[in-house]
């Protein structure tokens, strides 16, 4: 029995060689969720329609961030290569495909919400307006998207730099510009959300602007210091000095980067179809969930930083040729997310009925955020699995397992899901996010067949 016991949980030199990798990831994204967390609290604090349109805004935005990501993932594979080859040419021609990709994707993007704007946030304002003005939150979400739409570039060209410097080794630099970033938003928001020292109070609209400006802070920041020093980073002198890309590196790039484009795209749709399904429930709804969601994804930090290492250790065993070493340790570190998932749905559960009170919102909105949460403490251990065997699968380059596994599921199951229960039933939010989160059972027991059957135990660098 103890024996076995050893081989689920692992012993105290597993979990210190687990946390040396996952703390420092869960300390960066902590710092960030928290300091959105006070971000959309500040927003909180000046209305109902302000902070549904908002969170409504940021939908939308979000669908484009993860374009991005997946672009710069897709070339990002090559730039590692182009690395470890010491070729700095193939370095600038990977990061010249994240900059021209991400200025079409800008285009696209910007072109929409300045075109469809009204109508795509009117997706989100179905329901009864019992909570809040709809036509309010409209005129508030416009006003804050139409000023997100001039940071677009910004944040794009970040992350295409940001990307190519961590694919190089530089992680310090993004990390601390990111910080940075993080904290200008904090102080302009509370300056310009609430005019004080001196500002004009400009509510959404300052949140608006904050975001913006610490956006470019961050590209500056980023951007300066490859100037500055451009014997450290010589890989990228003279990246402006075309955007041609050859066509036959353009199609391997593509090749590689197509998967991943579409499985952010897609997911990020998913995520927002089922954002729309829980809004059809009225403006308390959408209040409801935008402050479950703030306080959630703070507490999802734990297990995914469990899942990057993951991610990070088994590639390694694997690539080792320590095919068996790879298959116990992927055990323990199974076992070790659920139970960081239990513990982080017991914290969030304590916290259900404080984190709702402290938002300028009405009553239906705090309930509706107090169920939502604990709905969602009580699947923690469930996501916490689900993303163990996720990042089990990737390990082993099953690149489109992952894709079936992640944005393909969301679609063929839990949207339909949302989508019959919110059109066809008086059934309240909760329940709607509860069935679709029953729908993930399925998708824990597909990944423990996949991975008990051991078709991620693959070595696919030699």
């Amino acid at each position: 029995m103890l024996q076995k016991k050893k081989s689920i949980f692992g012993d105290k030199a597993f979990y210190l060689m687990v946390l040396s990798i996952a703390l420092p990831i869960a300390i960066q994204n902590g710092i960030t969720n928290f300091v959105n967390l006070l971000d959309n609290l500040m927003v909180g604090r000046i209305g109902t329609e302000e902070m549904s349109g908002v969170s409504i805004a940021n939908q939308l935005v979000f669908v484009f961030n993860l374009c991005i990501f997946g672009t710069v993932s897709g070339a990002g594979i090559f730039g590692a290569q182009f690395f470890g080859k010491k070729d700095d040419e193939g370095v600038k021609t990977t990061t010249r495909f994240k900059i021209v990709a991400g200025f079409i994707i800008t285009i696209v993007a910007s072109t929409a919400f300045l075109l469809f704007g009204e109508k795509l946030i009117s997706l989100f304002l179905t329901g009864d307006s019992n909570g809040g003005d709809l036509d309010k939150t409209l005129y508030y979400a416009m006003k804050y998207l139409r000023i997100m739409i001039l940071g677009l570039p910004g944040f794009m060209l970040t992350q295409a730099y940001s990307s190519t410097l961590r694919e190089g080794g530089e992680a310090v630099l993004p990390m601390k510009a990111g910080i940075a970033a993080i904290f200008t938003n904090l102080i302009l928001n509370w300056v310009l959300i609430f005019g004080n020292l001196g500002a004009p109070r400009l509510g959404c609209q300052g949140a608006a602007i904050a975001t913006v400006i610490s956006r470019y802070v961050e590209l500056g920041l980023v951007v300066g210091a490859t100037l500055k020093d451009r014997d450290k980073y010589k890989y990228l002198k003279g990246l402006w000095s075309t955007l041609v890309i050859e066509k036959k590196m353009l199609k391997r790039i593509l090749k590689a980067a197509a998967p991943l484009i579409m499985n952010e795209t897609m997911w990020s749709l998913g995520m927002t179809a089922l954002m729309q399904c829980y809004s059809t429930r009225g403006l308390n709804a959408v209040a409801g969930c935008n402050i479950f969601s703030t306080i959630s994804n703070l507490f999802n930090v734990a297990f995914l930083a469990v899942g990057n290492a993951i991610g990070i250790i088994i590639g390694q065993l694997l690539g080792a040729g320590k095919t068996e070493e790879a298959v116990d340790t992927d055990r323990k570190l199974i076992a070790f997310s659920v139970m960081v998932g239990i513990a982080s749905g017991i914290l969030l559960s304590l916290l259900s009925p404080i984190f709702p009170r402290l938002y300028n919102t009405t009553e239906g909105a705090k309930t509706i955020a107090m169920e939502m949460i604990c709905a969602h403490a009580l699947c923690l251990p469930l996501f916490a699995f689900k993303n163990a065997t996720y990042f089990t699968l990737r390990s082993g380059g099953k690149i489109w397992v992952t894709i079936l596994f992640d944005s393909a599921f969301l679609w063929a199951v839990s949207v339909p899901i949302a989508f019959i229960i919110s059109r066809f039933t008086p059934l309240s939010v909760v329940f709607i996010y509860l069935s679709v989160q029953a729908g993930d059972i399925l998708k824990c027991i597909l990944g423990y067949i996949l991975v008990k059957k051991r078709i991620w135990v693959k070595n696919i660098v030699d």
